[in-house]
């Protein structure tokens, strides 16, 4: 899983398995996106030159554009469904942004930034928090929703 994978003529850091699912659709959904995005970067890495330098940058804001609405969604369904580890939650997923924002901000600013070294980190923090964190909240969910106190509206809004 954590290894470069040549999938077809695409390089590809690594791919979503069924080990990262949390068995909530729309959230599995939006980590594949997460995984989409980051092979998107490793790509531009690989490829080096302009590539690197206008893809990366393109798909750096995508990035930061789709973890803010991922991390949003999940955290107005943790509020939802009363998830008591809410607030150690949220403040993994600003100590990520807040490293992102950064490193964008390095990048663009022509600061010293190695985009393999970021994406890198990127896949690292993603399975690792999906693997770990998500799954914490996810078996909560599902406790919750077997014995009736939340609904599936309950998680999609």
């Amino acid at each position: 899983m954590a290894e470069n994978i040549i999938d077809g003529d695409q390089a590809v850091l690594f791919k979503w398995t069924d080990t990262l699912a949390t068995g909530i659709e729309i959230v599995d959904n939006q980590h594949k996106e997460l995984i989409n995005l980051t092979n998107e970067l490793f790509r531009a890495c690989m490829r080096g030159g302009d590539v690197l330098d206008i893809v990366f940058k393109e798909t750096m804001g995508k990035v930061v554009e789709y973890v803010r609405f991922h991390f949003g969604f999940e955290q107005g369904m943790l509020q939802r469904v009363k998830f008591p580890n809410y607030t150690e939650h949220k403040g993994e997923h600003d100590k990520f942004i807040k490293t992102v924002l950064e490193e964008t901000k390095n990048y663009s600013e022509g600061r010293s930034f190695v985009p393999n070294k970021f994406v890198r980190y990127l896949k690292d923090w993603i399975v690792s928090h999906i693997a770990y964190t998500d799954k914490i909240y996810a078996a909560y969910v599902h406790d919750q929703m077997k014995k009736g106190l939340i609904s599936p509206k309950d998680i999609t809004g």
